[in-house]
Protein backbone atom coordinates (compact mmCIF):
# COMPACT_ATOMS: atom_id res chain seq x y z
CA UNK A 1 0.00 0.00 0.00
CA UNK A 2 1.08 3.43 -1.00
CA UNK A 3 -0.53 4.45 2.21
CA UNK A 4 -1.26 2.23 5.49
CA UNK A 5 -5.01 1.30 6.06
CA UNK A 6 -6.04 3.43 8.56
CA UNK A 7 -8.11 0.77 9.87
CA UNK A 8 -5.31 -1.32 10.31
CA UNK A 9 -3.29 1.12 11.85
CA UNK A 10 -6.13 1.69 14.90
CA UNK A 11 -6.17 -2.14 14.65
CA UNK A 12 -2.32 -2.58 15.93
CA UNK A 13 -2.71 0.79 17.80
CA UNK A 14 -5.55 -0.71 19.61
CA UNK A 15 -3.07 -4.06 20.42
CA UNK A 16 -0.29 -1.53 21.10
CA UNK A 17 -2.55 -0.06 23.70
CA UNK A 18 -4.47 -2.75 25.46
CA UNK A 19 -0.92 -5.21 25.95
CA UNK A 20 -3.21 -7.76 24.42
CA UNK A 21 -2.18 -10.78 22.45
CA UNK A 22 -5.68 -12.17 21.44
CA UNK A 23 -6.61 -10.40 18.40
CA UNK A 24 -6.29 -12.89 15.64
CA UNK A 25 -5.59 -11.10 11.84
CA UNK A 26 -4.45 -12.41 8.46
CA UNK A 27 -2.59 -10.58 6.39
CA UNK A 28 -1.58 -10.71 2.91
CA UNK A 29 2.20 -9.30 2.05
CA UNK A 30 4.88 -9.83 -0.73
CA UNK A 31 2.45 -12.36 -1.57
CA UNK A 32 2.64 -14.35 1.40
CA UNK A 33 -0.56 -15.33 3.28
CA UNK A 34 0.26 -14.61 6.94
CA UNK A 35 -2.32 -15.62 10.14
CA UNK A 36 -2.04 -15.49 13.26
CA UNK A 37 -2.33 -13.46 16.58
CA UNK A 38 -1.08 -10.20 17.13
CA UNK A 39 1.31 -8.76 20.02
CA UNK A 40 2.44 -5.88 21.40
CA UNK A 41 6.00 -5.06 19.88
CA UNK A 42 7.41 -4.89 23.22
CA UNK A 43 6.05 -8.15 24.21
CA UNK A 44 7.01 -9.79 20.73
CA UNK A 45 10.61 -8.56 21.45
CA UNK A 46 10.66 -9.73 24.83
CA UNK A 47 9.50 -13.41 23.38
CA UNK A 48 11.92 -12.95 20.57
CA UNK A 49 15.40 -11.81 22.96
CA UNK A 50 14.21 -15.03 24.80
CA UNK A 51 13.71 -17.86 22.65
CA UNK A 52 17.71 -15.87 20.76
CA UNK A 53 19.06 -16.22 24.02
CA UNK A 54 18.40 -19.79 24.94
CA UNK A 55 19.96 -20.44 21.52
CA UNK A 56 23.81 -21.77 21.75
CA UNK A 57 24.19 -20.17 18.66
CA UNK A 58 22.17 -17.28 18.59
CA UNK A 59 22.32 -15.50 21.72
CA UNK A 60 24.38 -12.96 20.88
CA UNK A 61 21.69 -11.12 18.89
CA UNK A 62 19.50 -11.40 22.09
CA UNK A 63 20.11 -7.90 22.87
CA UNK A 64 19.65 -6.41 20.08
CA UNK A 65 15.52 -7.12 20.27
CA UNK A 66 15.69 -5.28 24.12
CA UNK A 67 17.43 -2.31 23.58
CA UNK A 68 15.60 -0.21 21.72
CA UNK A 69 12.72 2.08 23.12
CA UNK A 70 9.37 2.26 21.88
CA UNK A 71 8.85 4.55 19.00
CA UNK A 72 6.32 7.72 19.07
CA UNK A 73 3.56 8.20 16.88
CA UNK A 74 1.05 4.88 15.56
CA UNK A 75 2.34 1.64 14.83
CA UNK A 76 4.42 0.98 11.96
CA UNK A 77 4.43 -2.91 12.28
CA UNK A 78 1.97 -5.71 13.05
CA UNK A 79 4.19 -8.07 15.69
CA UNK A 80 2.37 -11.55 14.79
CA UNK A 81 3.25 -14.41 17.35
CA UNK A 82 1.81 -18.14 16.84
CA UNK A 83 1.41 -17.27 13.31
CA UNK A 84 2.09 -19.42 9.82
CA UNK A 85 2.72 -18.39 6.38
CA UNK A 86 0.05 -20.67 4.50
CA UNK A 87 1.30 -22.55 1.76
CA UNK A 88 -0.80 -24.39 0.07
CA UNK A 89 -2.89 -26.69 2.84
CA UNK A 90 0.05 -26.25 5.47
CA UNK A 91 1.12 -23.48 7.54
CA UNK A 92 4.68 -23.23 8.00
CA UNK A 93 5.97 -23.45 11.03
CA UNK A 94 3.81 -26.31 12.24
CA UNK A 95 4.10 -24.42 15.55
CA UNK A 96 3.88 -21.10 15.03
CA UNK A 97 6.25 -18.76 14.43
CA UNK A 98 7.48 -14.80 15.09
CA UNK A 99 6.89 -12.47 12.16
CA UNK A 100 7.43 -8.59 12.06
CA UNK A 101 5.73 -7.15 9.16
CA UNK A 102 5.50 -3.19 7.90
CA UNK A 103 1.75 -2.14 8.18
CA UNK A 104 2.90 -0.30 4.69
CA UNK A 105 3.60 -3.53 2.67
CA UNK A 106 -0.24 -4.96 4.06
CA UNK A 107 -1.86 -5.21 0.48
CA UNK A 108 -5.21 -7.11 2.33
CA UNK A 109 -6.19 -8.10 5.58
CA UNK A 110 -8.82 -9.92 7.41
CA UNK A 111 -10.26 -10.28 11.24
CA UNK A 112 -8.95 -13.90 12.32
CA UNK A 113 -6.95 -16.22 11.63
CA UNK A 114 -7.61 -18.83 8.80
CA UNK A 115 -7.64 -22.48 9.19
CA UNK A 116 -5.22 -24.72 7.29
CA UNK A 117 -4.71 -28.70 7.15
CA UNK A 118 -1.05 -30.25 7.73
CA UNK A 119 -2.56 -33.70 6.35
Amino acid sequence: MSKPDELLVDVAALVESGQSNQMSLTVVTGGAVITGRLAPEAVWRQRVSEVLTDSARLGEFSAVFTATTPQEGPPTHLHFHVARILQGTVGIPETGGMYRVSIADVSAWTMGDFSYSDH
